[in-house]
């Protein structure tokens, strides 16, 4: 169940995600929240300078692994712009985080990528429930997946452009 405090940190991933796309880099953007409500950390895609394991998703789950004690952190819940990758999720389920929520799903990006004539990734798409056993998940929220839709529409738009 999407509440009013689950689309205000999905607010924030998708103008995480603009921010990246204005820095010049992929579209994605993430947050980590405590059980209490307080962000604890926040990140947008870092994968243009080349490291494509610079996601949102993973900076989170090595941040907590150092910052938050592991009886706390399955009750930190991460807010994501795109549902997390195969290699996101892992980590994810390796440091023990809570709950996810996503604004788009790896299946909504993927189709999308189909319809704009983008070559599909070497990395299989595949929903998180794929990768970690027992996590809750929530996702897609339709209002948010439009306005990140229309941010990976500009991206591939300005790299078919370049």
């Amino acid at each position: 169940m999407i509440d009013e405090q689950d689309k205000k940190h999905l607010a924030r991933c998708v103008a995480l995600a603009k921010q990246a796309l204005a820095s010049g880099d992929e579209p994605f953007g993430s947050i980590l929240v405590s059980a209490n409500g307080q962000v604890l950390f926040e990140d947008h895609n870092h994968v243009a300078g080349g490291d494509h394991t610079q996601h949102p998703e993973f900076e989170i789950a090595r941040w907590a692994a150092n910052h938050v004690p592991a009886s706390e952190r399955a009750s930190c819940t991460v807010y994501t712009s795109g549902e997390h990758c195969p290699m996101c999720s892992a980590a994810h389920g390796w440091v023990g985080l809570g709950r996810i929520v996503y604004a788009s799903s790896s299946a909504q990006y993927s189709q999308w990528m189909r319809e704009w004539g983008v070559p599909p990734s070497r990395v299989r798409p595949l929903a998180i429930g794929d990768v970690v056993d027992g996590i809750e998940v929530d996702g897609p929220v339709p209002e948010f997946a439009e306005q990140v839709r229309a941010l990976h529409q500009e991206n591939v738009k300005n790299r078919t452009q370049a």
